[in-house]
């Protein structure tokens, strides 16, 4: 089992920036590829970013590509997303999640997902 708990979420204007927070707990945390998702109202679940086991390797939706950054700390057992330049389209709420299969985008394929940290963009 792994636990998962995000954090640092909140309301920011467009055009400025916010860094979430993904502690986990439980099994070994390098042993799993980590991702963020998010989910807007009215719309399905989407595939924001993923980082492999050892972070050498990361992908991106062409949505965020070039303003969010992924990247994990395996001795604190965390992983992050700086979100920058974000636009009202990016509003959503926010989950990371856990895979022990290799890199990938597929939401299916996280065994674990946390509890979500609401994003909010404003105009």
């Amino acid at each position: 089992q792994v636990q998962l708990v995000e954090s640092g979420g909140g309301l920011v204007q467009a055009g400025g920036s916010l860094s979430l927070s993904c502690a986990a707990s439980g099994r070994i945390f390098s042993t799993y590829a980590m991702g963020w998702f998010r989910q807007a109202p009215g719309k399905e679940r989407e595939f924001v970013a993923c980082i492999s086991r050892g972070g050498g390797s990361a992908y991106y939706a062409d949505s965020v590509k070039g303003r969010f950054t992924i990247s994990r700390d395996n001795a604190r057992n965390t992983v992050y997303l700086q979100m920058n330049s974000l636009k009202p389209e990016d509003t959503a709420i926010y989950y990371c999640a856990a895979s022990s299969r290799l890199l990938t985008m597929r939401g299916r394929d996280y065994e674990y997902w946390g509890q979500g940290t609401q994003v909010t963009v404003s105009s």
